[in-house]
């Protein structure tokens, strides 16, 4: 049988073997540096989403102060139907666009929410006070959303599920009791393993997966699916050139009814 030579054989160490092999580990170096630098520059791996319009036909953003000033108008004509907006964090922590961006993105035609920013440091009654003297109720609002992930240095020292879920739950409640509206957990992939996994069963759950779509390992049904953090709209100048990208998982029909009461 013919055996096909890449080369001519040299004796080991050879000029042109040498020559060969170093071409080829300083193309592999080179290309490995371009990726580095494009993942580097892109906020790590590339988020591949694009659920279907199809198939998830109600969309929207959620916003914090870092989009910045928010030309509402413009956001609301780009084929979004929703916008959750930061309000809270912890037990004193206030968004300082929220004022702003609540009462602007109420005349916009979406449909409007507020969440609030979970802190493993403080507790839930406090927590509830702050979002509450911030947060107005008015007809036809989005349930109130509590986001729960790891940050800071929770993520390598993550608290125990017991400690979060007993200052969750008086957080959960008395946001119910105040705005008559069962509220939305957000939780990224981590955090609802840890702490969600089994429990809330009467909460809806949105949910953060950013390279893939959701499959919650308990397998309950998700209500909204963050499906991006690298979307691009116009209407916003902030820090942030990003915005984040959500589906509703139903028709428009059913989002227009939601929440059912």
């Amino acid at each position: 049988m013919k055996k096909f030579a890449l080369f001519k054989y040299q004796p080991s160490g050879a000029p042109g073997v040498l020559k060969r092999y170093g071409r080829g580990l300083l193309a592999a170096a080179a290309f490995f540096a371009e990726a580095g630098i494009f993942l580097l520059a892109n906020g790590g791996l590339p988020r591949l989403n694009s659920p279907s319009g199809e198939r998830y036909p109600v969309r929207g953003v959620d916003v914090s102060v870092y989009q910045g000033g928010i030309d509402w108008k413009t956001l609301a004509e780009q084929d979004i139907s929703f916008a959750f907006i930061k309000a809270t964090e912890g037990s004193s922590s206030v968004d300082p666009n929220f004022c702003w961006n609540y009462s602007q993105a109420r005349q916009s035609g979406l449909r409007i929410g507020a969440y609030h920013f979970f802190s493993f440091d403080s507790n839930g009654a406090a927590q509830a006070e702050n979002f509450i003297c911030v947060v107005e109720p008015f007809e036809g609002m989005l349930p109130p959303v509590v986001d729960v992930e790891l940050y800071g240095s929770k993520k390598m020292h993550p608290p125990a599920r017991e400690e979060v879920t007993e200052q969750l739950t008086v957080l959960l409640e008395r946001l119910e009791d105040h705005y008559g509206l069962r509220p939305v957990i957000y939780a990224t992939g981590s955090a609802y393993e840890r702490y969600l996994t089994g429990s809330y069963a009467g909460y809806d759950i949105w949910i953060s997966k950013v390279y893939s779509a959701p499959r919650l390992k308990d397998g309950r049904d998700w209500t909204f699916w963050q499906y991006t953090d690298r979307g691009r709209l116009d209407g916003y100048a902030g820090k942030e050139p990003y915005i984040d990208l959500n589906v509703f998982n139903g028709t428009a029909e059913e989002f227009a009814a939601y929440p059912a009461r």
